[in-house]
């Protein structure tokens, strides 16, 4: 089981949006089950479940585990392909969000269109890496910093400006031959508790 995959397929998107088949992938993520199993546990019909499970087969969300027998019936035992799934953009690709159409690094939906963007391109190299069985190059970095003031956010932002900026203008090489492009994301947004509503301030 992967820790997470990208779905890119609308029709795939449209079957893991649905609450029941949502509630299915989050029930085989614990572990393989059959429909009879499944059923018991979402209340719904053996059919309904085993109905509902083909569609999530047909379009990668679940696979085969095992099977085995019970009475005079064999049980397909389902598992969850990941743990957890993310949307990419292309699953609405006419109308996925283009970060070079509007450009402003303080506004907040120019992040989400970058971000956007982010799970697009790196669910396409994720896709492409494990058809040609090879590892891919990336690094992210995640940490929190809590602001005294806005003053200090304003410096902050200043010098990782300048920071990125110039290290940017050291490594880049654009006429190096067999060299490889890479895109750099920087974003910093006040931190979500709970997922709920974000703590919105002055700062």
């Amino acid at each position: 089981m992967l820790d997470v995959t990208v779905i890119e397929d609308p029709e795939a998107a449209a079957a893991s949006l649905d609450p029941i088949r949502a509630r299915l992938l989050a029930e085989l993520t614990a572990g393989p089950a059959s429909a009879a199993m499944l059923a018991g546990q979402v209340g719904l019909p053996r059919q309904k479940v085993n109905y509902h499970l083909k569609t999530l087969e047909r379009h990668g969300l679940v696979e085969l585990d095992g099977e085995r027998r019970k009475g005079n019936v064999t049980e397909r035992l389902m598992r969850a392909t990941a743990a957890s799934y993310v949307i990419s953009p292309l699953a609405l690709a006419a109308v996925q969000p283009d970060p070079d159409r509007f450009r402003d690094q303080l506004s907040a939906r120019w992040m989400l269109a970058l971000g956007a963007r982010l799970v697009r391109d790196v669910g396409a190299l994720i896709t492409g890496a494990a058809k040609a069985r090879k590892r891919l190059a990336t690094y992210a970095l995640d940490g929190e910093v809590r602001f005294a003031s806005a003053a200090d956010r304003a410096a902050f932002v200043q010098e990782l400006t300048a920071g990125v900026s110039a290290l940017i203008r050291k490594y880049d090489a654009p006429d190096a031959e067999g060299g490889r492009d890479h895109r750099i994301v920087v974003a910093l947004h006040p931190t979500v508790k709970d997922h709920t509503t974000p703590e919105l301030d002055a700062h």
